[in-house]
């Protein structure tokens, strides 16, 4: 159904899911220092409703609103939202919290495969035995450079709660992403007009979760307006951007492979690293070399 592109528009999909994982490698950063400040929930709630807003405010300019004739695909996108983003966020942040950002991207490397044999059973998706060569070098590559032993943040805290819920944010991605995926193939919606149904329906979820999570006691908030500032921009480039991105990816490559390359966020970490004085091993420069080699075949 997607085939009959030109060799451009073959690499869109590719493309955007890199970008994405350029774009949430700077913000698993800050947000792993913002979730000390203000709780998951609220974190997840907040980078919501700035994306929402931006996206209100570039649909009308951009020309990316259609008339949606399928319903069902809306309602796929909302469920698909509620899921990846509403829970599978909320996870995401909470495992920050209790992991670090490594260990927590090292789990997140489950989602790709997931979301590979979900999209393969339920939407009868099916890969290259090249393309499966390359998820596994890819993933193997991001998995070897994250699983270095480093000094995690909140290491003292339970560790067997940080990883249920990285696993609960690996699984509601998978099927967040499938559900996108479903949605965008059988409809002709835009990247980020779909982005803006899956961010309403996620960012309603948390507030219900916020409802009924309202009685339970957190340090205050230090409000401040460059804590305001870190937080739209972290959302613009990270949720606005982000899920734009992913959206694209999701629109133009299997499940598999977009979820695959969205995954490689730790690769593009390392250079930054180096920018502010980290020195990098062999180690990392190995398992690098190997995600080349795997993003190298699925961009075949």
């Amino acid at each position: 159904m997607l085939n009959g592109f030109s060799l451009g528009e073959n690499l869109t999909g590719e493309i955007a899911a890199l970008s994405t994982a350029a774009l949430w490698a700077i913000s698993a950063a800050i947000y792993s220092l913002l979730g000390q400040k203000i709780p998951p929930l609220l974190l997840n709630f907040l980078k919501g409703v700035v994306a929402i807003a931006l996206i209100a405010l570039t649909l009308p300019l951009s020309g990316q609103w259609h008339d949606v004739n399928q319903q069902s695909s809306v309602f796929i996108l909302l469920t698909s939202g509620a899921i990846g983003i509403g829970i599978g966020d909320t996870a995401y942040f909470t495992a920050l919290n209790y992991l670090g950002p490594r260990k927590t991207l090292l789990l997140e490397t489950l989602s790709p495969p997931l979301g590979a044999i979900l999209a393969a059973t339920f939407l009868g998706e099916s890969l290259k035995i090249s393309a499966y060569i390359g998820i596994i070098l890819t993933i193997f590559g991001v998995a070897w450079v994250i699983s270095e032993k480093t000094p995690e943040i909140n290491s003292q805290r339970p560790w067997r709660q940080g990883i249920a819920w990285a696993l609960i944010a690996a699984i509601s991605q998978a099927v967040g992403a499938v559900l996108s995926r479903q949605a965008l193939v059988q409809s002709g919606m835009s990247s980020l007009q779909s982005a803006l149904f899956r961010l309403l329906a996620g960012t309603g979820i948390v507030l219900i979760l916020m409802f009924f999570r309202r009685q339970e006691s957190s340090p205050p908030i230090n409000w401040s307006l460059r804590l305001i500032a870190i937080i739209i921009i972290t959302a613009f480039g990270s949720t606005f951007l982000g899920i734009w991105l992913q959206q694209t990816a999701l629109k133009f490559s299997p499940v598999g492979i977009a979820q695959t390359l969205t995954a490689t966020s730790p690769l593009f970490v390392l250079p930054i690293a180096v920018m502010m004085g980290d020195r990098i091993n062999l180690r990392a420069i190995f398992g690098v070399m190997i995600a080349l080699l795997g993003i190298g075949i699925l961009f075949q």
